[in-house]
């Protein structure tokens, strides 16, 4: 058992975030790993941040992500404020740029502790986010959950911001929909080659809109920052919203503004819980202050 790469259990609005230090190595966590880990009640996760030398000049690192079921996932935007204040705590440094398979993200540590990522730019293409079948008007596509004539759930507007999202419009309160029943089906439904994020979101105001969200490859979350911004650009692009609102997740707000570059920037916190040491391998794992108390004793 090789408990050799350092970690940091974190969290960004109670997104539960691993971020893993890859640096120096050639290795890569393990799938089975992220199984182990997520097993744990201690390091439960939604997403580990695996953080290796950069592979492109001019960015600062490479990120893989994983789901807490051991697949990739391309974005996290929840996760990148995570690595952004770890490494931002180790290099004194409050800006960065990270590589992913999704592309490059911007980052930045701002003087009240809050953490802006550029998330890029959306796509709304029928075959970029993508979809089974070609759809023109991808602000609301056929597809529902329910009994036909009167679905609980249906026309959701799509869109890919690093990777695959479905936003549900509703009437009513978020929580008044079985999320846990009906966020499995949408996620995996044919419609979606690559699954999906699956989020309800109930537009409050115009610089307001609440949301619930079933991530794919994690379940229910208490926040999903990529979802945030999903649930921003479409409410905008249909006139829901204006193109800056605070979005209300489980965990707390965030703020995503898309700005006339087409970029969409998120802003909010993250905060460190406890760091560890870590076996890529099999998972087994221990706390820094576990293994100083077994060195003293």
């Amino acid at each position: 058992m090789a408990l050799d790469v350092p970690f940091a259990k974190m969290n960004g609005l109670g997104n539960l975030i691993i971020v893993a230090d890859m640096r120096g190595r050639d290795d890569r966590i393990a799938p089975a790993a992220a199984i182990t880990l997520n097993a744990d009640p201690a390091t439960r996760f939604d997403q580990i941040m695996a953080v290796h030398d950069p592979r492109l000049d001019g960015t600062d690192n490479y990120i893989e992500i994983l789901n807490s079921d051991g697949s990739g996932a391309q974005a996290c935007g929840n996760g990148t404020r995570c690595v952004v204040q770890a490494l931002s705590a180790e290099t004194g440094k409050p800006a960065f740029t990270f590589q992913t398979v999704a592309g490059i993200l911007n980052a930045e540590e701002h003087a009240d502790g809050s953490i802006s990522v550029d998330m890029g730019r959306p796509r709304f293409a029928w075959d970029q986010i993508p979809l089974e079948e070609e759809f023109a008007d991808t602000t609301g596509i056929e597809l529902q959950i329910g009994p036909i004539d009167a679905p609980v759930l249906h026309t959701p507007s799509v869109a890919n911001i690093g990777n695959p999202h479905a936003v549900f419009w509703v009437d009513q309160d978020v929580w008044s929909y079985d999320l846990e029943r009906f966020g499995p089906l949408l996620e995996n439904h044919p419609i979606f080659p690559e699954k999906a994020n699956i989020t309800i979101a109930q537009v409050k105001a115009r610089d307001h809109v609440v949301i619930r969200t079933w991530e794919r490859g994690a379940g229910i979350t208490q926040a999903c920052g990529s979802a945030a911004c999903a649930t921003l650009v479409c409410a905008a692009r249909m006139d829901k919203t204006d193109r800056a609102a605070t979005i209300t997740l489980p965990g707390g707000d965030l703020t995503v503004e898309w700005r006339a570059d087409d970029k969409i920037v998120m802003t909010g916190p993250a905060e460190w819980e406890f760091s560890g040491r870590l076996d890529p391998e099999t998972g087994d794992w221990t706390r820094d202050e576990d293994a100083a108390a077994q060195e003293a004793g």
